[in-house]
């Protein structure tokens, strides 16, 4: 393998595998609503809030895995992972807070991926980041 095109390979398999997490959550939410709708009805919020998080998390998990600007979609993603982490703060249940850790790590690495941008592999590639200082 050729050392320029590991670098590329690796970048779209974590933007992938980021993507894969997002699309999984909105087929989740379509096959068994309830159990994220508990969790909005434990936050006193109106369970109807189901579908608008179900079409974000499938079209913005799209757009990574297509390579469509992902580093704004990155950073909008990294946002809602911290908001909604707060979702899963119960400190009673270890397997929610579990979920409210992992929410931060996904935010980290929507971060990092807007940082890197796209990568060659995409439908719409990132232009590359001047460098700070230069």
């Amino acid at each position: 393998m050729r050392t320029e095109t590991w670098p590329e390979m690796a970048l779209l398999a974590g933007r992938l595998l980021i993507a894969v997490l997002f699309v999984g959550g909105a087929v989740q939410k379509i096959l068994s609503p309830a159990d994220a709708q508990a969790l909005l009805v434990m936050q006193g919020l109106p369970v109807a809030l189901i579908w608008p998080a179900l079409i974000f998390n499938m079209i913005t998990g799209l757009m990574l895995a297509l390579g469509l600007w992902v580093r704004p979609v990155a950073l909008v993603l990294a946002a809602y992972c911290g908001a909604t982490s707060f979702f899963h703060l119960i400190p009673d249940d270890p397997w929610q807070m579990s979920i409210f850790v992992k929410n931060w790590s996904i935010a980290g690495g929507c971060l990092a991926l807007a940082v890197a941008g796209s990568g060659r592999w995409a439908l719409r590639p990132d232009p590359p980041i001047a460098r700070w200082g230069h």
